[in-house]
């Protein structure tokens, strides 16, 4: 009996620490957050969201990036992947890619180097594939985009 209460004990105790420790990350995860005046309206995922000031920040350890505007009315959530150092240009910021004018957010920076690459969307997919059918210009389909560079502010 008294080794069942030690070993629930013990496993509570475990069970407790566990909780902590992804609490800890999870805020350490949110704790920076990109904000930025983005000019145009632009598509998140299958999201489409107006111009005006956004606050981008990681919402979980796995990649989740939450865009919302400064009102909290428009909010979009997207998976995204680390991407590479860059140790030129260190400064905040997000990479937008055009196509005509659809506006879809590729890539997010932090200020710190390092950066988010958003997952594409469906439609920017289809975009991207109806290009590439185009005989003149297949050769060019993967350069179709034109890439806008919005500067951000970490706080």
């Amino acid at each position: 009996m008294k080794n069942q209460i030690l070993k629930g004990s013990t496993m509570l105790m475990l069970l407790v620490a566990v909780t902590l420790a992804t609490a800890v990350v999870s805020a350490n995860a949110q704790s920076t957050a990109i904000k930025a005046n983005i000019p145009f309206e632009f598509i998140v995922g299958d999201k489409m969201l107006p111009a005006g000031k956004y606050s981008v920040k990681r919402v979980t350890t796995n990649g989740a990036l939450a865009i919302q505007n400064v009102d909290g009315n428009n909010t979009a959530i997207r998976l995204s992947d680390p991407t590479g150092q860059m140790k030129k240009n260190t400064d905040a910021r997000l990479v937008f890619h055009r196509y005509g004018q659809n506006y879809f957010l590729a890539e997010v920076w932090n200020g710190e180097g390092s950066g988010r690459e958003l997952m594409k969307s469906k439609q920017e997919r289809a975009i991207e594939r109806e290009l590439a059918s185009i005989p003149s210009k297949s050769e060019l389909a993967q350069s179709t985009y034109e890439t806008i560079v919005v500067v951000a502010a970490a706080r």
